[in-house]
């Protein structure tokens, strides 16, 4: 009887380029999780390639945690640490340091030992999005800026103390030109961004509460400003006691004057919009958990979408 055993193709046979594609379709956990890279030396080459890694993202894995009224203000469970960890170390193995887009979910409460885990492994990182830090010291902060020397773009929370990180940038990431704050921006940010990142090309503070005067000084500042995205913004006046301020409906002449000289001033201020209407609502602190999963990623600015 004839054997047609070696008439029969095997998996590990398939050509890497071939193997690269198949696993392309596959989402994060698939890659990490089924042991995929132990089947063979080819299917672990595969699963290597720079192709599978340019972007690692995050976004469909939330923290188990609860908010506690002390500093970091929330705790987060063993197990989801763990979770984390284990997905970091398989990706960060597998990638050799391909990956220049990392994506974490707003509510990813990473901690400073694997923020620092992670940036050692991503020297070649351009792009960050970690719109939650509060589990992240200014030491760590600090470290793993220090080895993203290419970073460009950065989504992050609104903090009380911006300079330390905006100096850091300014120090470390030369080509650095795109940044989303996804909080409000006072006098204080905004004199930060004007002290170190006075080239900043791109800003984005969609959805946050945002004062007149700061609007003024981040237009006057940043001289090298190309894009400046204040959709959805609750606009606010101060005024003298005892109105302290007030909602402005429509934008001022002048800010609109200093803001012609942009290529795009994104703006959306419409009582019918539903995003302008949730951000009223929440006071300019958009509390995305309340809403569709995924509308966080959202922003006017292309570049700077998910």
């Amino acid at each position: 009887m004839e054997d047609n055993d070696s008439n029969i193709r095997r998996w590990e046979d398939l050509d890497i380029d071939i193997l690269v594609k198949i696993f392309q379709l596959l989402d994060i956990f698939e890659l990490t999780s089924s042991g995929i890279s132990r089947v063979c030396s080819a299917w672990r080459m595969a699963c290597c390639d720079p192709l599978l890694w340019k972007t690692l993202d995050l976004s469909m894995l939330k923290s188990n945690f609860i908010k506690i009224p002390l500093e970091p203000y929330v705790y987060v469970d063993e197990r989801s640490d763990r979770i984390l960890t284990r997905l970091l170390k398989i990706s960060l193995g597998l990638s050799r340091q391909s990956i220049m887009t990392l994506i974490f979910h707003f509510n990813l409460y990473v901690s400073d030992e694997q923020l620092t885990y992670t940036a050692e492994r991503c020297p070649r990182l351009k792009r960050l999005v970690l719109p939650a830090w509060n589990r992240i010291k200014k030491t760590g902060m600090c470290k793993a800026i220090r080895c993203w020397k290419e970073l460009e773009s950065l989504t992050m929370p609104s903090i009380a103390n911006p300079p330390y990180i905006l100096e850091e940038i300014s120090t470390h990431c030369k080509n650095f030109s795109e940044l989303k704050i996804m909080g409000p921006c006072d006098v204080f940010f905004a004199s930060s961004l004007a002290a170190f990142l006075p080239n900043l090309r791109v800003l984005s503070l969609r959805c946050s509460m945002l004062f007149t005067d700061v609007l003024v000084l981040i237009l006057d500042s940043l001289q090298n400003l190309e894009v400046l995205n204040i959709s959805h913004c609750v606009l606010m006046e101060a005024l003298p006691a005892p109105q302290h301020k007030r909602i402005v409906k429509e934008i001022d002449v002048t800010i609109r004057q200093k803001a012609s000289r942009l290529r795009e001033f994104l703006t959306c201020m419409d009582d019918s919009c539903v995003m302008c209407q949730r951000t009223r609502t929440d006071e300019g602190l958009v509390r995305w958990y309340k809403y569709e999963e995924g509308l966080w990623k959202t922003d006017e600015v292309r570049s700077l979408t998910l």
